[in-house]
């Protein structure tokens, strides 16, 4: 399946954007959760943190894998986003490394406050230096300046592929950004799932 340029970008726009962009839409609310059951218009999960939840798909709704990538995945030039935390230094330490498809450079360029942890930052960017040893410390550039980003070895690092409503399966984990209604329910138009039983680490 072909995914376009265009819709690409508003997956991972969406995936990544940081908090303050979020609130420009009506009430987001992050998911990351693991699919309980697939209904013809909505899937039930169960949040990381144990709250069960009722999404509606919009229609259409567009899915993309998250696929495990290799560390040496992280190469000068690359565009990559990197949600980290403050480190050692005056490096900030990775959680998680997406490197994006050659045809999403410049998705979501710059440097944010994300919420995957206590003062973590998303940082959408190009690979300048690396150096390798006991994992990778690397800058990472963008338009309003660089981030110098030590990565452990343990870090999850992973890229996204083209996919479909095929990939909503009980048992899939799955990450994204939900809009709540006005009745309150929520409804999700962009999803993130882990290929191959893999836990999107964003």
């Amino acid at each position: 399946m072909q995914v376009s340029r265009r819709s690409m970008l508003t997956i991972l726009a969406a995936m990544t954007a940081g908090p303050a962009a979020l609130a420009q839409t009506t009430s987001p609310v992050r998911v990351r959760g693991t699919i309980d059951a697939v209904m013809p218009t909505a899937i039930s999960v169960t949040t990381r943190g144990g709250e069960t939840l009722t999404l509606q798909l919009a229609d259409p709704v567009s899915v993309v894998w998250v696929v495990a990538l290799p560390m040496d995945a992280i190469q000068p030039h690359a565009f990559i986003g990197v949600t980290s935390v403050p480190g050692e230094g005056g490096a900030r330490k990775a959680l998680e490394v997406h490197v994006f498809p050659e045809a999403m450079r410049g998705a979501g360029e710059g440097h944010r406050p994300f919420d995957l942890a206590p003062d973590s930052t998303m940082t959408n960017g190009t690979v300048g230096s690396v150096t390798a040893a006991s994992g990778r410390t690397l800058t990472l550039a963008y338009k309003e300046g660089e981030q110098r980003i030590f990565v452990p070895e343990s870090t999850p690092v992973v890229t996204f592929q083209a996919a479909d409503r095929s990939a909503l399966t009980k048992g899939a984990h799955i990450v994204g950004s939900a809009t709540r209604n006005p009745n309150g329910t929520l409804t999700i138009a962009r999803i993130s799932v882990g290929k191959d039983g893999l836990v999107p680490p964003m």
